[in-house]
């Protein structure tokens, strides 16, 4: 028997499983909430301890050992929030957990309050980046609409400027470029009475 197949350094380092960004956006979510939720377990024993601190007049938290209420939401909940968080584009995951701190700084909820704050948080980005999205679709009708109009307009224009492209000069053109015009001869009929003179 080898030594080798004992100890695990001589193989070669396994890498980590390549996770979608779908994946890795529901893992970070559901992490965060996990984490407010022990938080507030956490800040409700120390208001339950403080409140007791003053009833009693005497501090007993030192030899009282606590049993933990570790709060759990319901399978069904976590799959329909892991569904919204599904929903969220990895670009969004900060913005998620940004209002997700937020509300919780704002309402200091209860552990069993802290997963419907979640949720209004991912509802609150989820419209967020609907507006956005409506924005983008938005500006891109216009910028193809503008664009042909653009076109079209600059086409008609340049017609209109000089429809016939032609070397004959003309008064108008000369006043247009603020030119003084060369002098020039005019033919004109004539008529008896411009023979009296």
């Amino acid at each position: 028997m080898s030594l080798t197949s004992w100890f695990r350094w001589s193989e070669p380092p396994r890498r980590m499983s390549q996770r979608s960004p779908t994946e890795m956006v529901i893992e970070t979510l559901m992490m965060e909430l996990g984490w407010q939720i022990k938080e507030a377990e956490k800040q409700q024993r120390d208001r339950e301890n403080e409140y007791r601190k003053i009833k009693t007049g005497v501090d007993y938290s030192w030899l009282i050992s606590y049993q933990k209420h570790n709060y759990d939401i319901s399978p069904g909940e976590r799959l329909q929030l892991e569904d919204l968080c599904s929903k969220i584009h990895p670009s969004y995951c900060g913005p998620v957990v940004i209002r997700f701190r937020q509300l919780i700084a704002e309402y200091e909820p209860e552990a069993l309050e802290v997963s419907r704050l979640f949720r209004s948080a991912l509802h609150d980005v989820l419209e967020k980046m609907k507006e956005e999205e409506e924005a983008k679709k938005l500006a891109r009708q216009w910028n193809t609409k503008h664009k042909t109009s653009l076109s079209l307009t600059t086409f008609k224009t340049r017609s209109r400027i000089s429809p016939f492209s032609s070397d004959i000069k003309t008064i108008s053109e000369d006043v247009e470029r603020g030119t003084d015009p060369t002098r020039r001869v005019w033919s004109m009929l004539k008529t008896k009475e411009d023979h009296e003179y």
